[in-house]
């Protein structure tokens, strides 16, 4: 199909966070968007109402295909039996997942897939800002809401590249396909490999397997750029054509810490302060420096740029600052970034007291079997603490945890385990935060507490 024909677009999930904003770039684009869902929360609401395509009603229907829109696109919340998504069968109208659609909307262009289990929301990150700072035209598709973009999807005819992160998760409920398979990159990022998504992905070595497709899928004169400190990763990234691919290493930037601040260290460019830290960040901001050569970003304009870096929204983002304390929230869940976040916070800030919260949200992170690679994982905290909220155990039709479960599976018996997110919050405020940094770890919400309002309480 070519792109050229798309007039009306119909989106079935809409309200999910990176399909609401494809539907708002494809409006920002002059077609006309409808969409459906059965739930829709902010901001996704606000946004769609602002652009005038919000859903009249919650729920899935039928007649709405009917209308006859050029393309459905189909979002991982809907089932298989979606109604919309059955009629849309039965009238042959073309059905594309996410990742379908941008490779769709940018055959035309350079590919830049950033793929990991760890990191590539950073990477993709770190390059979009360092483009937007030179002024480099580039459409991007990225799974947080960044400072400076008011879209984490952007689609135009002009850009010559676009910059997409490339999740290992399931495309749609039908193909079931890992969505960085179907991008079809020029250039390739492999950030680390720390098995994940237990639901989909049952042992170590399929979770492997589907970095070493992506890995493979890099075409004549394409390059693949991997952390070659990570041992998985050295399993894929295994140079097959050297000839016709370029495949580059990269490590942690040469760097050290003044004072609580990261300083870069440059062959040409002296040293550099920036505002991000841990070392999982100077890995990623070697990759990123590594996608930026292959794109003609010089080593100065790049290094200027990261100077007003903040970070992606989430990820070891300041909530708020006092005196002798800090609170950071990140989106860390899995194991491989808790224990990253963690350590980072530690070795930035050693001379302060460190209290590490993680939130047991996801599938995998609730799964009995999968709960041993946490091991280890809060150790760099001097007060560990890991909430579950039983509902959320329930509605996953999971067997709950138990404490003594919980310790052993951390491999440290001085983790604090809380049930109730109340309490939780009682002890935060209450205990004594001088010079003291609290970490809250979460790909949840902690059952909908303020973050902001404890911030404020905290310090």
């Amino acid at each position: 199909m070519e792109k050229k024909e798309l007039q009306y677009i119909h989106l079935i999930a809409v309200g999910g966070s990176i399909m609401h904003n494809l539907a708002l770039a494809l409006h920002d684009k002059g077609l006309k968007v409808t969409g459906s869902d059965d739930e829709i929360f902010e901001p996704a609401k606000s946004r769609l109402a602002k652009a005038g395509i919000l859903p009249e009603a919650e729920g899935w229907f039928p007649e709405k295909i009917e209308a006859g829109p050029d393309a459905v696109i189909l979002g991982m919340h809907a089932r298989p039996d979606n109604p919309e998504l059955k009629r849309a069968q039965e009238l042959n109208i073309p059905i594309y997942s996410f990742p379908e659609f941008i490779y769709e909307q940018s055959r035309d262009k350079q590919r830049i897939v950033i793929g990991g289990s760890h990191g590539k929301t950073s990477i993709t990150s770190i390059i979009m800002h360092v483009l937007r700072h030179i002024g480099r035209k580039f459409d991007y598709a990225v799974g947080a809401q960044l400072e400076g973009f008011d879209r984490m999807v952007k689609l135009t005819d002009d850009a010559p590249i676009i910059i997409i992160e490339g999740d290992e998760y399931l495309s749609d409920p039908i193909k079931r396909v890992p969505k960085f398979h179907l991008y079809h990159h020029h250039i390739a990022v492999i950030s680390g490999i720390s098995w994940d998504h237990i639901n989909v992905f049952p042992d170590p070595e399929m979770y492997r397997e589907q970095f070493r497709i992506f890995a493979e899928m890099t075409p004549k004169a394409g390059t693949l750029i991997y952390n070659q400190d990570d041992e998985q990763v050295q399993l894929v990234a295994v140079p097959r054509n050297p000839a016709d691919i370029a495949y580059v290493g990269y490590s942690v930037h040469d760097h050290s810490i003044r004072d609580g601040k990261t300083i870069l260290h440059t062959k040409k460019d002296g040293d550099v302060e920036i505002p991000l830290f841990g070392e999982h960040n100077l890995r990623n901001i070697s990759a990123a420096k590594e996608v930026c050569k292959c794109i003609g970003v010089k080593a100065y304009d790049f290094y200027e740029a990261l100077r007003t870096f903040k970070g992606a929204a989430k990820r070891l983002e300041k909530m708020g600052e006092s005196g002798s304390s800090i609170v950071f929230r990140d989106f860390a869940h899995a194991p491989s970034k808790v224990k990253a976040t963690t350590k980072a916070v530690k070795a930035q800030y050693p001379q302060r007291e460190l209290v590490a919260v993680l939130e047991l949200h996801t599938f995998s992170s609730l799964n009995r079997n999968f709960l041993p690679q946490y091991a280890g994982a809060l150790d760099n905290a001097d007060e560990a603490i890991v909430y579950f909220n039983p509902k959320t155990v329930e509605h996953k039709k999971m067997e709950m945890l138990t404490e003594d479960e919980l310790k052993q599976a951390f491999a440290n018996p001085s983790v604090q385990v809380y049930t109730d997110s109340e309490k939780l919050q009682q002890h935060l405020i209450t205990r004594s935060w001088k010079n003291a940094n609290l970490l809250l770890m979460s790909s949840g919400n902690y059952n909908n507490m303020n973050l902001e309002a404890l911030t404020k309480a905290v310090l």
